[in-house]
């Protein structure tokens, strides 16, 4: 059986990415597998000269999510199968690399009408690219060119310091974090001296949130107006040029366990700001979706103190535009500048139990429309508990909520570990309140799931 499943994934494997990468990659960046590649069999023919090269083995994992809305009216909201696969090694001795991707097929957009045929068409398959990359060193450097994960900040729940990375936004935050990421084509050079940390970054070709479409669970429907229509236009993403390219540098400092980095990040906004036209004739409402420009500050600070950890990340942004609820303005936007922050404390408690606590804040530093949709001041916070109930079986609880009005989101789950590389996960969420709040919004998504999961 075990040589049937590493058979049948090997096969899984070179299917994924013949077809991904014939799709997905740059010119450029696929002319350089090609020679990768290339230099691959060079160094295998080499062997038997003290040549060293080849991959360490495939990994991944398969996944089956099952999902259903109990909000009025109950349906099946999904039906999943998810598939992962990925190898890395090398080639010779200071050339590395990693090739992964990843097919999705959702049966609830086959076996049920309930959604439109769009969000059917967006959903029900997705084959990608994940991480392709080759790595090399050249004295304190080492250097990163491909598809790639750059994660400058984590955070329990939420997103704030991890400006680099895209989404898929598909399911809200609701998946893993490491699920929702989509990698970036990018250049990456780190440097190490000491207790000193640099980082530049270049991605000449961005990749952009996945929002979905129109009329599924989690689309980030705008505001509605009595007597007027709403239409979504086509979601307009920037050319692929130079210009619309991104880059950051960040750099780190670790002195006496304090962890402490900062950054400046130029970029196309991942995630799309959504501009309003009015006509008042046909009385239609009209969005698109469109990404700003943007530049971002930041930094993070992390203390382990033995059985707590402090973590924090601060992001100042400038460019980005705010949704403005009055009609008369031309696009519904304005241009403000925001300071969002988070201060967590992580505790280790007794019979293996984890409490993370987080206060965060988002700040309109120049808020001065009274009809802008956010606050000057939006607070919230989140509380979440992890404990082990007995060996491989671990019960969790994630709140995170508004402190300026009653909106929130309530996350309950268990996770069995019953065999090894098997986890099977049983949860429900739940959001409530405003039809114009974070988690509001999807009030009527209401939904209990479970996930089993084989990893190799």
């Amino acid at each position: 059986m075990k040589r049937v499943m590493k058979s049948g994934c090997l096969f899984a494997v070179a299917w994924l990415l013949i077809g991904a990468v014939w799709a997905e990659v740059p010119e450029d960046i696929e002319a350089l597998l090609r020679e990768a590649a290339k230099d691959d069999a060079q160094q295998a023919a080499l062997a038997g000269k003290g040549a060293s090269g080849g991959a360490e083995g495939v990994h991944g994992f398969a996944q089956f999510e099952l999902a259903r809305t109990t909000s009025r009216p109950v349906h099946w909201s999904k039906m999943l199968g998810r598939i992962e696969f990925g190898a890395k090694g090398r080639f010779g001795e200071g050339l590395k690399w990693k090739m992964s991707a990843r097919a999705d097929y959702d049966a609830v957009f086959s076996v049920t009408d309930h959604y439109p045929g769009a969000v059917a068409e967006d959903q029900r398959f997705n084959l990608t690219l994940r991480e392709n990359y080759l790595d090399f060193g050249a004295g304190d450097w080492d250097f990163r060119l491909g598809r790639q994960q750059v994660v400058w900040g984590e955070m329990v729940g939420l997103f704030f310091a991890d400006v680099v990375s895209a989404r898929d936004m598909r399911e809200f935050i609701l998946p893993e974090f490491n699920i929702m990421r989509i990698p970036q084509w990018a250049a990456r050079a780190e440097y190490f001296s000491g207790d000193f940390h640099g980082e530049l970054l270049w991605i000449p070709v961005p990749s952009y949130d996945e929002s979905g479409k129109p009329g599924a669970e989690f689309f980030p429907a705008q505001p509605e107006y009595p007597g007027y229509a709403t239409r979504y236009l086509n979601e307009q993403k920037p050319s692929r040029r130079p210009a619309n390219g991104n880059y950051g540098l960040r750099g780190g400092w670790l002195k006496n366990g304090w962890d402490v980095t900062a950054f400046y990040y130029r970029s196309t906004d991942a995630a799309p700001t959504f501009y309003r036209t009015v006509d008042g004739v046909a009385g239609v409402i009209s969005y698109e979706a469109r990404h700003d420009r943007i530049s971002q500050y930041g930094g993070t600070l992390a203390k382990d103190f033995g059985t707590m950890v402090l973590k924090a990340e601060a992001v100042y942004t400038k460019g980005r535009g705010l949704t403005v609820l009055r009609l008369a303005d031309d696009d519904g936007l304005a241009r403000q500048n925001t300071l969002d922050w988070v201060v967590g404390l992580d505790f280790v408690l007794p019979a293996e139990t984890r409490l993370n606590l987080q206060l965060f804040q988002s700040l309109v530093t120049n808020h001065r429309d009274p009809d802008l949709l956010q606050e000057k001041r939006e607070n919230g916070y989140s509380v979440l508990v992890n404990g082990k109930l007995r060996p491989g079986l671990e019960a969790e609880v994630l709140w995170v909520a508004s402190l300026n009005r009653s909106d929130w989101m309530l996350r309950p789950k268990l996770n069995w570990m019953f065999e090894k590389n098997w986890r099977l996960v049983v949860g429900a969420d739940v959001f409530h309140g405003p039809t114009l709040g974070y988690f509001g919004r999807y009030s009527a998504q209401d939904r209990v799931y479970t996930e089993l999961r084989y990893s190799y």
